[in-house]
């Protein structure tokens, strides 16, 4: 037997001391990976209320289906910050994304407070795209139909799920 450089005896071969056998553990609580099902169920209502919202109309005075709007909104994305299409376009391209984000919440981690960033960002612009056309209308929800409801559904349950998961630290716990 030799000595290692602390002075105590090794095993033949030098390579660890004899008297540690034990391995050393760490005195801090494991943090748990786990889905966060309740954000990615929000958020993935709020990608199916942006489908649903597709087949009806958003305009009592009007037919034309969400379907028809975002349709204008893409022949005319050069102008569509000037005609209002945008808002048709945020919050149904946001509520496919909102549908994403939500099926990547059910991926094991320790946190998903980055997918709820993104989350956050999106829902803010869903919620933007229904804010401005409700105070264009003086608050009047009688000037909405179906389709429209649909979209504030997207952006308030956008920002429910979103918030859960930002909000939601790791679960910690032992081994």
């Amino acid at each position: 037997m030799t000595d290692d450089t602390y002075g105590r005896p090794t095993a033949a071969t030098g390579s660890a001391p004899a008297d540690y056998t034990t391995p050393e553990y760490s005195s801090r609580p494991v943090a748990f990976r786990r889905p966060d099902v309740l954000a990615g169920l929000l958020l993935i209502l709020a990608g199916i209320a942006a489908a649903l919202s597709l087949p009806l109309e958003w305009l009592a005075d009007r037919d034309a289906t969400g379907l028809d709007l975002v349709r204008r909104g893409f022949r005319s994305l050069g102008d569509v910050f000037g005609n209002g299409l945008w808002q048709p376009l945020a919050i149904v391209l946001g509520g496919g994304v909102l549908l994403v984000l939500g099926l990547l919440m059910f991926v094991s981690a320790r946190t998903h407070r980055f997918l709820g960033v993104l989350a956050l960002l999106v829902s803010l612009v869903a919620a933007a795209a229904v804010i401005v056309p409700l105070a264009d209308a003086g608050w009047d929800l009688g000037f909405f139909a179906p389709g429209f409801w649909c979209a504030i559904a997207v952006a308030v349950l956008g920002l429910l799920g979103s918030l859960k998961a930002m909000l939601s630290g790791p679960r910690y716990g032992t081994a």
